[in-house]
């Protein structure tokens, strides 16, 4: 394999912290460089070989590569204003990709029978035989999720890649075992959730749980969270920026 990449795929990761950063896929060899905050994925595909990817994620690309756009027009993607597009490279090369702002990429290998939810901000690339669709939450889960109407249901085999703010974390729930977590949180997850308020009485549950909104998993599954808050993050920014008042 060509300096950098390995010779044989990952194992099925157990969590964020000891996920591999290399791998291969249906002809694609991947890594994965400065985790964390300022993570950078090199894919080597060979030719012929296909990846999926999001809009605008290309940092740069050999020049044998070559690129073309898909359009997916949905009705369910224009209602809740995600990408409606997507990218195919298409080898011999390499493509470098990377998110949008600081923050980490992880490998999801999937096995054929497990489905993933993922986040809609949070799809990166993905080989091609990784299937992405949407899929409805209802109203009231969508409302209070944060998430929006429809979340990305992922299967099929192969390796997607998802991408955050912040570094990326995770959690392996047994069966029965429950976690509660903020949404503005979340990346990708295969346990199961309901959206409930919490009591926690005082200032704590009404300024930082959305009013006590919170996302209540039940496992088995496993969870995949971002360090930081995109909607948290915003609002200090704004308030990091002066006023102007006019004389």
């Amino acid at each position: 394999p060509p300096h950098g990449y390995p010779a044989a795929a990952p194992q099925q990761p157990q969590g964020a912290s000891n996920v591999p950063t290399t791998g291969q896929a249906e002809g694609a060899q991947f890594r994965i460089d400065h985790r964390d905050s300022n993570s950078m994925l090199y894919i080597r595909l060979q030719p012929g070989a296909e990846i999926k990817a999001k809009p605008g994620s290309m940092v740069a690309m050999d020049a044998s590569v070559r690129i073309k756009g898909k359009l997916k027009f949905s009705m369910k993607k224009l209602l809740t204003g995600g990408e409606m597009s997507e990218s195919i490279f298409t080898g011999p090369g390499e493509v470098l990709l990377a998110p949008e702002t600081w923050g980490d990429i992880v490998p999801i290998q999937l096995d054929g029978h497990t489905n993933w939810s993922v986040g809609k901000d949070a799809f990166l690339a993905c080989t091609m035989g990784v299937a992405r669709s949407t899929k409805s939450q209802g109203l009231g889960k969508a409302l209070f999720s944060g998430e929006g109407l429809f979340v990305y249901h992922v299967n099929g085999t192969g390796v997607m890649w998802v991408q955050s703010l912040g570094a990326i974390t995770s959690r392996t729930l047994q069966p029965g075992e429950q976690w509660i977590v903020d949404n503005g949180h979340l990346v990708a997850w295969t346990a199961q959730y309901k959206v409930e308020r919490i009591d926690a009485g005082g200032l704590f549950s009404a300024s930082h749980t959305d009013e006590g909104l919170v996302c209540r998993f039940t496992g088995p599954g496993i969870v995949y969270l971002q360090t930081r808050n995109p909607e948290t993050l915003g609002a200090w920014i704004a308030e990091q920026v002066p006023s102007t008042n006019s004389a």
